[in-house]
């Protein structure tokens, strides 16, 4: 990704646009956690339940702060073993993750926490390209980056209880 280009997605990312974007994972459709319109947009155009919940990316363990989640030391040490990584944790009712992608580590550090859902319409398989994504989105997005042919299963999706203990809801981890 040139640098003109990452400052691009950037500026976008910080005024309420979205995009799809490669993440650790899956492709991802992507726009700013703490703007109620790219959140609504992601919603509509992905056609999925309201009831369903985001995956929210953060670069650091500090940004939990930002949404009133404080970590028990239980919680900390298990985190730390977890992120950066594939697994998704449910705090206080969102999930969060910490990719290991270290471009989009450096965006986030930009842009500030990103809801991150598959790029796919609901009940569609999730993108493996850039190809597939704009087949499902169009112009609905602002832009596309491409990572070329991914092929991942989606995160783990974990809870950690105030005591440490671990309940896991998708996928499987190593303990």
């Amino acid at each position: 990704m040139r640098e003109n280009n990452l400052k691009n997605i950037i500026r976008i990312l910080n005024n309420d646009g979205i995009g799809v974007m490669p993440t650790d994972t899956l492709y991802g459709l992507v726009g700013s956690a703490f703007s109620r319109k790219a959140i609504n947009r992601i919603y509509k155009i992905k056609k999925r339940n309201r009831s369903k919940k985001l995956i929210v990316l953060i670069s650091s363990i500090s940004d939990l702060k930002k949404f009133n989640v404080n970590v028990s030391k239980d919680q900390a040490k298990i985190l730390a073993k977890f992120w950066p990584g594939k697994v998704s944790v449910i705090l206080n009712d969102i999930a969060f993750r910490i990719p290991k992608n270290k471009k989009l580590i450096e965006i986030l550090k930009k842009t500030g926490p990103l809801v991150v859902p598959s790029a796919n319409v609901e009940g569609k398989k999730p993108a493996e390209t850039i190809i597939q994504a704009k087949k499902y989105f169009g112009d609905k997005v602002v832009f596309y980056v491409s990572g070329g042919i991914l092929k991942s299963k989606p995160s783990a999706l974990i809870s950690i209880n105030k005591k440490g203990e671990i309940k896991v809801l998708r996928g499987t981890i190593k303990k």
